[in-house]
């Protein structure tokens, strides 16, 4: 067994994927191919049945219905059923406000699994397998620093949903490793341009060559940075248990869902400054606010919950503020024209 083909063999097994029926997410790209290969190719620990899935974006036109038409054929040369669903990304961006509006990508992207997670329900697969890969992992890393996140977005991808929806069978596998195994096998597959197209942040970052100059300073850099986003995604799993349950003590919504978000005065000068920040994060995206919030927007609250006194506010991102009256802090989502806070932030 090669070395690809046993690390392979080990995630599925450790992902549980024996016996169960998996919808393969299947691009058309050399990466979700070589997966669909290695899964069909399982004698040992293999899923009980396979069924592909398909998403066209109908983005790219023509190359788009062949790739579609190429996974069909993947597909047959298989043996196995295969589902092609078709999306509209630009559509979800439309109306709102700029702030509100997902990128095209991520409109791609949630249209996407939710494409999946449809034909998995109706196919009555029990999971979701993509091709993301550790190449994927350290470009994920590297961009969420770059960005600026914080601690907890550098867990970059896991190798499963927190559900188990969906897998990643891949994830400890190079895309040098996966390119070897495509030659090697034979295998066909379609070249996606928008990839290494500039516009987009990932193809700006390959395209500067920067794997290059990582290679240079650490030939296994890698799983150098693999190894950092496994140790962080642990730590930030442990860290979450005490941040929800600090949350349970001090966040309430006394209006019902939707409403504002009550938060409890007392502790806040005196609490160790990682924690208070964790929190005023958590309670962000509590209101929906998760996307818009930068480090500025956490250090205000937190200096407003330490400090601020009955009858003062602060504006926060997306229209919502945080005020305080006699007896607690309240943090309130935007409101609609009629002045009334609205519930789908």
């Amino acid at each position: 067994m090669a070395p690809i083909e046993r690390t392979f063999a080990e995630t599925c097994s450790a992902l549980g994927l024996a016996g169960r029926s998996v919808l393969v997410a299947v691009s058309g790209g050399v990466d979700s191919t070589v997966l669909l290969d290695l899964l069909a190719g399982m004698k040992r620990d293999a899923p009980k049945t396979l069924v592909v899935g398909h998403v066209h974006h109908g983005l790219r036109g023509a190359a788009a219905d062949a790739d579609a038409d190429h996974v069909r054929a993947l597909a047959a040369a298989r043996g196995l059923a295969v589902q092609v669903r078709h999306v509209d990304p630009a559509a979800l961006r439309e109306g709102g406000t700029s702030q509100s509006r997902p990128t095209l990508q991520e409109a791609a992207r949630r249209l996407r699994y939710d494409a999946l997670d449809s034909i998995a329900t109706e196919t009555g697969c029990d999971c979701i397998a993509t091709a993301h890969h550790l190449d994927d992992q350290a470009e994920t890393v590297v961009l969420r620093l770059l960005r600026g996140a914080g601690p907890e977005s550098l867990g970059g991808i896991p190798e499963q949903s927190p559900d188990g929806r969906i897998v990643r069978p891949l994830l400890a596998v190079s895309r040098e490793e996966i390119e070897h195994v495509a030659r090697e096998r034979g295998l066909s597959w379609r070249e996606d341009a928008s990839n290494s197209d500039r516009a987009y942040a990932r193809g700006l970052l390959r395209e500067a060559g920067w794997t290059r100059i990582a290679a240079e300073l650490n030939p296994n850099w890698l799983r150098a940075v693999a190894d950092l986003a496994e140790v962080q995604r642990r730590d930030t799993a442990w860290i979450e248990t005490i941040i929800e349950a600090e949350a349970a003590v001090r966040f309430s919504r006394p209006g019902g869902e939707g409403a504002s978000l009550r938060i409890a005065p007392e502790g806040w000068s005196t609490m160790a400054e990682g924690l208070a920040r964790r929190l005023a994060r958590h309670a962000l995206r509590e209101v929906g606010a998760g996307r818009d919030v930068t480090r500025t927007h956490v250090l205000r609250m937190v200096g407003a919950l330490r400090t601020a006194r009955p009858g003062s506010g602060i504006e926060l991102p997306g229209g919502r503020t945080l005020r305080r009256d006699g007896e607690a802090f309240w943090l309130e989502g935007p409101t609609d024209a009629s002045g009334k806070p609205r519930t789908n932030c």
